[in-house]
């Protein structure tokens, strides 16, 4: 497609329907044309205002609402982008965020929020399975090409791994690090829809109200529970799935 095409004002359908929705439409139709394809930065909000000549509210719904439907993706402070493929976390396996971003020949980075020794609550002691005075607590923002994908909430058990916080991020991950110090000898996945609190809206950069995916790790090593982690996904970017066989009838 030429550059000219590319870059044409957008044009609104006549219709009875909400503007919002005619405008929902009309980005779908560019991306299915091909004039927008995967990864692709649309129009400004500004821009938008300027060409169709409506209201930076009926825009920002639009935007919001295919945001949530996994149609657009919106980076804070940067723009607003054709979404590619869902990225796929594994349902079967217990991997590195790391790992799979590589695979896809794509850039993994991470924000340290929290890297800490505390008290060990009644609740999170109870996932251990055994008395601890104390935990070691992190929790990390991972984002694939500046994309916030995944945060990463992870208790692990100090009796097991006493050097944890010296890890450092831009270097390993906590995953390569408890298989390396703690081989993985069992693990356990929950998985729930949720809904991401303030900060973790903040920390993923999404609406209120966008469902989210959260993956309720342990994992064991040696009949022990080396760690526990949640993982929490923007259901608009991410699917979680596996493929596994089954001996023995349909």
């Amino acid at each position: 497609m030429q550059a000219s095409e590319r870059t044409k004002p957008l044009i609104l359908a006549e219709g009875s329907s909400p503007i919002y929705k005619r405008l929902k439409d009309v980005i779908q139709e560019n991306i299915r044309s091909g004039r927008w394809v995967a990864d692709e930065q649309i129009p400004s909000e500004n821009t938008l205002v300027r060409d169709l000549g409506i209201s930076r509210m009926t825009i920002h719904r639009a935007l919001r609402e295919l945001t949530q439907e996994g149609v657009l993706v919106r980076v804070h402070g940067v723009g607003t982008f054709v979404a590619g493929a869902k990225r796929q976390a594994p349902m079967m396996e217990v991997r590195s965020i790391a790992e799979e971003i590589g695979e896809r020949g794509h850039r993994h980075s991470c924000e340290v929020i929290l890297h800490t020794e505390e008290t060990a609550s009644e609740e999170v002691a109870l996932h251990f399975g055994e008395p601890l005075a104390t935990v070691f607590h992190t929790i990390l923002a991972h984002s694939e090409n500046g994309v916030p994908v995944q945060i990463e909430d992870r208790y692990v058990n100090p009796k097991i791994l006493p050097n944890y916080l010296e890890i450092n991020f831009n270097r390993e991950t906590p995953h390569h690090y408890l298989m390396r110090q703690a081989p993985l000898s069992e693990g356990e996945h929950i998985v729930e829809a949720v809904l991401a609190n303030t900060a973790e809206r903040k920390l993923l950069d999404i609406e209120r109200g966008e469902p989210c995916l959260r993956v309720n790790r342990r994992t064991w090593s040696n009949g022990k529970v080396v760690s526990t982690a949640r993982l929490l996904y923007p259901g608009s970017r991410y699917q979680i799935g596996g493929r596994f066989l089954q001996g023995g009838g349909v």
